[in-house]
């Protein structure tokens, strides 16, 4: 299912760029990687996507620091004693993170943001929905709704995505009443269940700060263009305070918001939607205004 599109994501991103000099974070239960930055400044948390682990989030974060921010890469499955799969994730694990941030000498606590892709998008609009010292959100390819978990292992299975006091975070289950013919076509059918699962919207209004969605209208995975603007629509519907903009990139696929990089395995990124040259387009601008949120949001550091 989801995770046969992960794989090929994630081993891309495992090559994308050589390690910046990072530093592991293994403290209170976190696995993570630090960026630290030169002198006191803005930090952004960073989520890679349902690849699990560590490489995706690195990749990400390698460039969020390139720009001088400090960065903290966040594995929150598969690792480490971590859950194995994108499923019964504590919501607590993110504040978790957010104090290390904190607790770091160099870090503006004032100004912290998150920034992640796919269902790291997802879980970035979930963790700023619950936690006000997030004051700045990217989030590419991102979800409206909690989704059902998945676990490569047992495609069977049906467990939620989060956990909050260790009871489930209500989700949008995936619509099996029929065979789908692609991943895209489950995902399409079950958002439009949504009607009947109300409870499994992200409260998006809640988010203490400015947001910026980036999408590909040609991703073949889930139909994050569909689901940003839903978000634009119910931050609108709720007369949210802070700035809001959704861009939306033609001939791109679910890796238009990912950094851009001259690694050949991400060309082969195309079965996730879009062109190369879209793609590729796509990525150069995703990632210059990402920059230019940041630095407008958190500060110039």
């Amino acid at each position: 299912m989801k995770a046969s599109w992960c794989l090929l994501l994630a081993c891309a991103l495992s090559f994308a760029s050589a390690m910046a000099d990072g530093v592991p974070v293994r403290e209170n239960g976190l696995v993570a990687t630090w960026y630290a930055p030169v002198h006191k400044a803005p930090v952004v948390l960073v989520l890679g996507g349902s690849e699990c682990g560590e490489k995706g989030g690195q990749f990400l974060a390698e460039h969020i620091a390139s720009l001088g921010f400090g960065a903290l890469s966040l594995a929150y499955c598969g690792v480490d004693g971590l859950s194995p799969a994108v499923k019964n994730i504590p919501l607590e694990y993110f504040g978790k993170a957010i104090d290390w941030i904190e607790k770091q000498p160099l870090t503006d606590k004032k100004h912290i943001g998150v920034y992640g892709v796919s269902v790291g998008g997802e879980t970035a609009l979930v963790v700023a929905a619950r936690d006000k010292r997030i004051t700045a959100v990217v989030a590419g390819a991102p979800s409206s709704v909690v989704w059902q978990g998945f676990d490569p292992a047992n495609y069977g299975a049906v467990s939620p995505t989060y956990l909050l006091d260790g009871k489930p975070v209500p989700y949008l289950p995936y619509d099996m009443s029929q065979a789908f013919i692609s991943i895209l076509d489950l995902y399409q059918r079950s958002l439009n269940t949504l009607p009947q699962h109300p409870e499994a919207i992200i409260p998006v209004e809640n988010i203490n700060g400015p947001v910026l969605l980036l999408s590909g209208k040609a991703d073949a995975l889930w139909p994050s263009p569909a689901m940003s603007e839903q978000v634009i629509a119910r931050l609108d519907a709720k007369h949210f305070r802070f700035a809001h903009e959704h861009i939306a990139y033609d001939n791109a696929g679910h890796v238009a918001p990912l950094p851009p990089s001259n690694n050949s395995a991400l060309k082969t990124l195309s079965t996730l939607g879009g062109t190369e040259e879209g793609n590729t387009a796509a990525r150069t601008d995703a990632w210059a205004r990402t920059g230019s949120f940041f630095k407008k949001y958190l500060g110039n550091p």
